[in-house]
């Protein structure tokens, strides 16, 4: 009898110290296993826009991001306040890093305000991600660009001087928040194109700010045209402002006076294009950039890139990307959308 109770002490020790092995041995992803090209399977990625309930950021978030995550068996979330300001991402960052977030992808609404937050969110692990909006290039491991800041100032100008035509006139530009690292790059490249010869007859009269917020985009588009009188066109890089812009136009005398374009959604714009309020507007698929992002963040999580000039990775059906200069992924030019070719697209 107790020769057989040693042995099944012995056999019972044996499977135990087979399985601690088994457990030691090192996990290719958080939770065992990859969820395709490399990928660690079981990575939280949260996504941070400048503001939750935005069309455009629902777009690039649950249509993109979401979807890229779920390929690569990874756990997706959005988190993010309500109303676009400075500060108001700081204490969403500081939640996520304390949950043990693996990766952040932030679309900044302040390339300061958020850089200590995001600073702490790294030396605790995670993976930042900035996309849509930058922060400074040393508060994140990468920045996924939508477009250069050249391309989409050379869209914006051609497509607003097309639409008032050869004789030209006023012009104004109705942005997001004064801070808006993305919107503010994009005015500064814009007033330089249209120092350029070929727009001499094109004059920037006025800029405002709608804050992303409805109300107050459709208000600062009113008082534009009060303020002046032979404002020939207004150009709004925010899907926010230029869709309220739409709205008080096509429902206004000005409709067809003042030509408008901008940066803005199929789904939003579609009515103003058919009515004849628009002409043409331009934007990437935002779908694809929250696509871009989350492979990109689950990439540096699971050790395939550091963020270094060079780098390549894939990004699931995108393909494969290159990293640049400042860490920046560029994900391609921004497409125009007019009458003949707006149908094509539901987003």
């Amino acid at each position: 009898m107790r020769k057989v109770i040693a042995l099944a002490v012995a056999a019972a020790l044996a499977f135990t110290a087979t399985a601690c092995a088994e457990d030691e041995t090192p996990s290719s992803g958080s939770s065992g296993g990859t969820g395709g090209g490399g990928i660690k399977s079981g990575l939280k990625v949260a996504f941070l826009p400048k503001q939750v309930n935005n069309p455009y950021f629902d777009t690039s978030d649950n249509k993109g991001g979401k979807v890229a995550v779920e390929e690569f068996k990874g756990v997706y979330s959005e988190t993010g306040p309500s109303e676009a300001s400075p500060s108001a991402q700081v204490s969403y960052i500081n939640t996520l890093s304390q949950q043990g977030t693996n990766v952040i992808a932030v679309s900044a609404n302040d390339k300061d305000a958020i850089c200590g937050a995001l600073k702490e969110a790294r030396a605790a692990g995670a993976k930042v991600v900035t996309y849509d909006s930058d922060t400074k290039p040393e508060c994140r491991d990468l920045f996924i660009n939508q477009a250069t800041s050249e391309g989409i100032a050379k869209v914006q100008i051609k497509l607003i001087s097309d639409a008032i035509g050869p004789d030209g006139g006023e012009i104004a530009i109705l942005s997001a928040t004064a801070n808006a690292t993305n919107q503010n790059a994009w005015i500064e490249m814009m007033k330089q194109e249209l120092a350029k010869p070929e727009y001499s007859k094109l004059k920037l009269v006025d800029t405002v700010y709608g804050d992303d917020d409805d109300q107050k985009s459709f208000q600062e588009a009113q008082g534009l045209l009060a303020k002046h009188p032979n404002l020939k066109g207004i150009i709004s890089p925010t899907t926010v402002g230029v869709a309220a812009a739409g709205r008080y136009l096509s429902g206004s005398t000005y409709k067809g006076k003042v030509q408008l374009t901008g940066l803005g959604t199929p789904n939003q714009m579609r009515a103003y294009v058919k009515d004849g309020t628009v002409k043409a507007f331009a934007l990437w698929n935002p779908a694809d950039l929250g696509y871009l992002a989350a492979w990109a963040g689950a990439s540096l999580a699971s050790g395939l890139i550091s963020g270094k000039e060079g780098d390549k990775f894939t990004a699931g059906k995108l393909g494969e990307f290159t990293v640049g200069k400042d860490a920046t992924v560029l994900l391609g030019d921004p497409f125009t959308f007019k009458a003949d070719n707006i149908d094509q697209f539901n987003f």
